[in-house]
């Protein structure tokens, strides 16, 4: 896309962004979109997604760009990365099962549970994604706690209404033939799966204040 195109896709949600700002956050490093042989600015998807976050941390959350500079960093140096609705995960994001276990710290016991109760599923016989890695990680943490596999069933209920509401905006998109429309399917799901993310970690500690008496 052209810095024009980034902008009208972004405007939206960020109506106070302006070209001069998509140059800035250039200049300082938080996207780079290549360039073509006559130096005009090509970005993609991936940096529309990454002046998402920028702009939504400095938006709601307050960051300076140091701290979110900061943020990008770790997260491209992560060795796993989620990937978009739609597109195959990455080479290095499949995991045996024995990589799974030394990764996340479940034991094969509680793994084969996790699995008995569908919190997570493998992609095919014994190989295994970054989704399921983020699960074993969370409830490896949880049950650190004494919260065991069958306390967790709750949220894959939840997850799989949320999967029925979101797929219902998503799927349109994601039937199209068009490759731009399947991309915003997949920023779409992304943008969804954030926001669901904040509201219900919003929802929790306004429920724990209460429940505390903070």
């Amino acid at each position: 896309m052209s810095i024009g195109e980034v902008l009208a896709e972004l405007r939206a949600e960020f109506p106070d962004t302006t070209i001069s700002k998509l140059r800035f956050l250039e200049a300082e490093g938080l996207v780079e979109p290549r360039r073509t042989a006559a130096g005009y600015r090509k970005y993609s998807w991936d940096d529309v997604a990454r002046l998402r976050f920028v702009l939504s941390a400095q938006r709601d959350q307050y960051l300076p760009l140091r701290v979110i500079r900061e943020q990008l960093a770790s997260r491209d140096a992560a060795p796993l990365r989620l990937v978009s609705v739609g597109t195959a995960p990455e080479g290095d994001s499949r995991l045996s099962r024995e990589q799974l276990v030394e990764r996340s710290g479940l034991d094969e016991v509680t793994l084969a549970e996790v699995e008995r109760l569908g919190l997570l599923a493998p992609i095919a016989p014994g190989r295994y994604d970054a989704d399921a890695l983020a699960v074993a990680t969370a409830v490896a943490g949880l049950a650190a706690f004494g919260l065991e596999p069958r306390h967790l069933r709750a949220y894959r209920a939840a997850a799989d209404r949320e999967v029925g509401l979101f797929a219902q905006l998503v799927a349109p998109l994601a039937r199209q033939n068009d490759p731009a429309a399947r991309a915003r399917a997949g920023q779409t799901a992304d943008d969804l799966v954030r926001l669901s993310q904040q509201l219900h970690a919003a929802l929790v500690r306004a429920g724990l204040r209460e429940a505390l008496g903070r």
